[in-house]
């Protein structure tokens, strides 16, 4: 037997007369979502964003990319908005429809951890292979190169995002026990935590020893990796911060809760990452300790 989205049931391998699979009055447990401008309208901002970054890099012309700014957070909110709307319409999500929810979130984390492996890659190639800087360099870091101390701010924020993955698991846990407090509060503590870490990391940048542009092939790989793993983490805060309203409304429950579950998959995730990014850029990629 399988549920439809509005609790019939439908006897297995049973074909009724006149099925039609496209017509809207099928019962079935799949849901078809309204169709939406923002997939497109947040590409447009995605574009709008990079080339402006573009712009702004080699002419200082700011404007667009602010509108591509502003069309991202735009898409973010309203795009958001319907999809917690339609979470908590009655029948759309049906057991299947959540069960196919969580594949595709594994299956957008596993993309995820591709992005960082090109990263790795591209670090240690040089870390094992330094003779192909090509600037007649042959160690790794290049000796013009002065590195973080690895147990200096960098400790710091590994302790942090640590701290995070627990806060957030005590969420999780309040919430199957039907306790919304602490699953707010451990909600709350894990958002503060995380805009620590990333104002630790832009004290960090700010305080370099090395810069990004003109630096070489060791600033451009710490920054694209440590830079995208960043990105990662405000990404994660916006997320749990959505979650964290959605709790106090009273929106999740012990049963039904997958936004809060991708958004709790989504940090853990970047919790790992940083650890590889610690352990094999700041600490076994260390160099010649910056004096500051």
């Amino acid at each position: 037997m399988s549920s439809d989205a509005h609790g019939a049931t439908v006897p297995a391998g049973h074909v009724p007369a006149g099925f039609d699979p496209i017509g809207s009055g099928i019962k079935q447990p799949y849901h078809l979502p309204d169709p939406s401008p923002w997939p497109i309208i947040g590409a447009v901002g995605a574009f709008l964003t990079l080339f402006g970054i573009i712009l702004a890099a080699h002419f200082a012309n700011y404007i667009v990319l602010i509108l591509g700014v502003i069309t991202v957070l735009t898409t973010m909110f309203f795009w958001w908005r319907d999809v917690v709307r339609e979470a908590r319409t009655p029948g759309a999500h049906s057991a299947i429809v959540r069960l196919s929810l969580r594949y595709g979130m594994t299956l957008f984390i596993g993309s995820e951890v591709m992005f960082f492996v090109g990263f790795f890659w591209a670090y240690f190639n040089f870390l094992l292979f330094p003779d192909v800087q090509g600037n007649g360099q042959t160690v790794w870091p290049p000796s013009t190169i002065h590195t973080f101390d690895p147990f200096h701010l960098p400790f710091l924020n590994t302790m942090i995002l640590l701290l995070s993955g627990t806060t957030v698991t005590w969420a999780h846990h309040c919430l199957l026990e039907g306790d919304r407090k602490g699953l707010v509060r451990g909600l709350g503590l894990t958002i503060i935590l995380g805009l620590c870490f990333t104002l630790c990391q832009a004290i960090e940048y700010s305080h370099a020893p090395f810069k990004f542009y003109g630096g070489g092939v060791y600033p451009s790989t710490f920054f694209v990796a440590t830079g995208f793993h960043g990105f990662h983490v405000i990404v994660g805060t916006c997320f749990l911060a959505v979650c964290w309203f959605r709790a106090r409304a009273g929106q999740f429950t012990p049963e039904r809760h997958f936004g809060f579950e991708a958004a709790a998959w989504y940090w853990h995730f970047v919790d790992v990452v940083w650890l590889f990014l610690f352990i094999c850029i700041y600490w076994y990629g260390a160099g010649q300790i910056a004096t500051e």
